[in-house]
């Protein structure tokens, strides 16, 4: 691949680009993902008489966390094979439904608790989708939504921007998500759920490891070219940090598996 083909940016903000990536993410994420899905979930007090609204559900990781305590769940996001997926568990009380989650098609006041797992982050206006999800809570509700720690997200993402960071910081992109590196600071992360309607705000840490399969080395290299950061870098310097990408796994690797540890913060917040 040319490097100026690299340069074009992700299409984060396209749906179509995640109904290509259902199958992929789903074997490769979602095993990852749900362990702070559960503990994002497990924060709302939801039960059987619970309406709960999952945000950006992606393959379901929150929505299938949260039906799992008998609470009735609306699972969006903008994407048709993500809400395909959801519906294919079926679960029977989970309805997806594909929605724009910066604008959502629902009704003031019309949820017990809204959680986002790693979604709203993503969102071109994520302010819009925070406000949304205290819109259609209602008073007295509650909303769990979790960030990654770090502006450079987590799992391979981490370690290659780590990397680059370390060899080449001046070719260090700016990531086409803004509510990434926002939202991954504590303080700014309380800010934002007030700001969006919000209020009490607490925030919890967890950190889980991402095990990468390393049985394969061609495999791991057709990772890269998802990574945002590596859109900057030359010929030259993507083989360099290729190389040094490697050589953090044969120093760190466990059999044929490699473990990443990653942060995320898990902001719980009422709705007044």
């Amino acid at each position: 691949m040319q490097s100026s083909e690299r340069a074009k940016p992700l299409p984060y903000n396209d749906p179509a680009h995640w109904d290509k990536m259902v199958t992929a993410y789903e074997a490769q994420s979602q095993p990852f993902t749900t362990l702070f899905a559960d503990a994002a979930v497990a924060t709302l007090p939801i039960g059987p008489p619970s309406k709960v609204l999952d945000v950006a559900t992606g393959t379901g990781a929150a929505a299938l966390a949260a039906a799992r305590t008998g609470a009735a769940v609306t699972a969006i996001d903008f994407s048709a094979g993500m809400v395909a997926r959801v519906r294919a568990h079926g679960v029977p009380n989970i309805e997806a439904r594909q929605m724009d989650g910066q604008a959502l098609d629902l009704p003031d006041a019309a949820f017990d608790a809204a959680v986002s797992v790693f979604g709203v982050m993503l969102f071109p206006d994520w302010r819009a989708g925070l406000r949304e999800m205290a819109r259609v809570t209602r008073s007295g509700g509650s909303a769990a939504i979790a960030v990654w720690k770090s502006a450079d997200g987590a799992a391979v993402h981490l370690l290659l921007s780590q990397i680059i960071r370390r060899l080449y910081p001046d070719n260090v992109t700016t990531m086409p998500c803004t509510g990434l590196a926002e939202l991954a600071d504590p303080t700014r992360l309380s800010a934002a759920v007030i700001a969006a309607g919000f209020s009490e705000p607490a925030i919890a840490e967890i950190t889980h490891d991402f095990k990468l399969n390393v049985a394969n080395p061609g495999d791991i290299d057709k990772l890269f070219e998802f990574m945002p950061h590596w859109s900057g870098l030359d010929a030259d310097q993507s083989a360099a940090v290729a190389r040094a990408f490697r050589n953090e796994i044969a120093r760190g690797r466990i059999g044929d598996s490699f473990a990443i540890p990653s942060t995320a913060l898990i902001a719980t917040a009422l709705r007044p």
